[in-house]
């Protein structure tokens, strides 16, 4: 029986399922006293109850009839009232609303505060940064990027090339705490700087192997080691499609002339201030999230050594990153944010 399944199912909803109970006792024989204390309601919110019951069947103990319930304590102007100043204003002196002040300067509870917010899915703590590219070539490079990831020429590697410059050596002035139950990690606030690396990295867009190599500097005769090296790990006459950003020393004249003497290297620009069309920066996330913020490294060595684990730790089982984002859609999303900023301003 239908209200028997009711009563029984966890997702029933409570009034639903006192309803269905309210019938069932009815059914069996009880009186409308004896159900009334049994279940702990008033006499006439059962009799209300097998009433509706006979009228309409299982259904009608599923509706809620206009006019009953709680009535709203908010009203619909407070809420908007609440949701405007939220958006449109920011309180003296501060840069946004907390719960307390929105609560203080409306007349309401900071709870109230923050179920409208919920309802509305507004976040004031949270802001999340942005950059737009203005690059006067930025559909063009754009274009040839995505064309690199989504169909690649037959036959040619394409590799994802960039530095991860300034990595700091960082030990803690005092010995970490290793975890244990109950209690995680510990390491102190502050720390101590060993020097500096850079990481010259370039990942294989088709299998998700990187190559990698510290060195002290980034100019651009760092950057011709890197690519002599380069030439050293992807031996053969295969092309190398290498995706860059607009950094000058990519663009130094002895790395012209270089890449000249070599053309089965080929540079392909993205547009500025576009570092995320470039999928290597994905996998520098990967090494600061899981090698190099929560590491102690006492010397630059130390430093080195544990990239290098990390690298051939990747290497062992590699995992593409996939680029899903079709040109149309990204210019698409781009040409709308430009939108908005234009109405802002």
């Amino acid at each position: 029986m239908v209200l028997e399944r009711w009563v029984s199912a966890q997702k029933t909803p409570q009034s639903v399922a006192l309803r269905a109970r309210i019938v069932l006792l009815a059914v069996s024989g009880q009186s409308n006293s004896e159900i009334s204390r049994e279940l702990g309601v008033s006499r006439p919110t059962v009799i209300m109850w097998r009433s509706r019951f006979a009228e309409g069947g299982p259904q009608a103990l599923t509706e809620t009839r206009p006019g009953r319930g709680r009535k709203p304590v908010i009203s619909a102007a407070k809420i908007e009232a609440i949701v405007h100043a939220t958006t449109q204003t920011t309180p003296p002196g501060q840069t946004h609303w907390s719960c307390r002040t929105m609560a203080a300067a409306q007349g309401v509870s900071p709870a109230t505060v923050q179920r409208i917010w919920d309802a509305h899915g507004l976040k004031p703590h949270r802001v999340r940064t942005f950059k737009l590219s203005n690059d006067p070539r930025f559909s063009e490079k754009l274009t040839d990027v995505v064309g690199l990831y989504l169909n690649p020429p037959e036959k040619a590697i394409v590799l994802c090339v960039d530095e991860k410059s300034q990595i700091q050596a960082l030990d803690r002035t005092q010995a970490s705490l290793p975890m244990k139950r109950g209690r995680a990690g510990t390491m102190t606030h502050d720390y101590k700087r060993n020097g500096t690396t850079t990481l010259f990295a370039a990942l294989d867009v088709l299998d998700g192997r990187v190559v990698g190599q510290c060195l002290p500097r980034h100019r651009h005769q760092e950057f011709l080691k890197f690519l002599r090296h380069l030439d050293r790990e992807f031996p053969g006459d295969r092309e190398l499609h290498l995706i860059v950003d607009n950094y000058r020393t990519h663009k130094h004249a002895n790395v012209n002339a270089w890449l000249q003497k070599h053309p089965r290297f080929q540079l392909h620009f993205i547009p500025t201030s576009s570092s995320w069309l470039n999928l290597v920066e994905r996998w520098f996330r990967e090494l600061t999230d899981k090698a190099l913020r929560r590491g102690v490294f006492h010397s630059v060595p130390d430093l080195i050594d544990a990239i290098d684990e990390f690298l051939a730790a990747h290497n062992d089982d590699p995992k593409p990153f996939v680029w899903t984002a079709s040109i149309e859609a990204i210019l698409d999303k781009v040409g709308r944010c430009k939108a908005v900023l234009e109405t802002a301003h």
